[in-house]
């Protein structure tokens, strides 16, 4: 049980950072700046059950964070 749970946690992180990604691929600075909201917090709470590890979910929003401003200031 434990196993099939935290299987669906890790999915859930992967397709939240995979949206993001896809969208700052696709060009839509709205949209990618308001996943990565969601992102953060889909991230912040795996991270806290100790499915990844802590570092792991920084790096992550760090890359992705500096890939959406710089979505947004290549916009501007």
């Amino acid at each position: 049980k434990l196993n099939a749970a935290n299987s669906s946690l890790r999915s859930k992180y992967r397709t939240a950072v995979k949206n993001v990604e896809k969208a700052v691929v696709a060009g839509d600075k709205t949209k990618a700046a308001e996943l990565f909201g969601k992102m953060q917090a889909v991230v912040d709470a795996i991270a806290d059950k100790g499915i990844f590890h802590k570092n792991k979910a920084a790096r992550d929003k760090s890359r992705l964070s500096a890939k959406v401003k710089a979505l947004a200031l290549a916009a501007a």
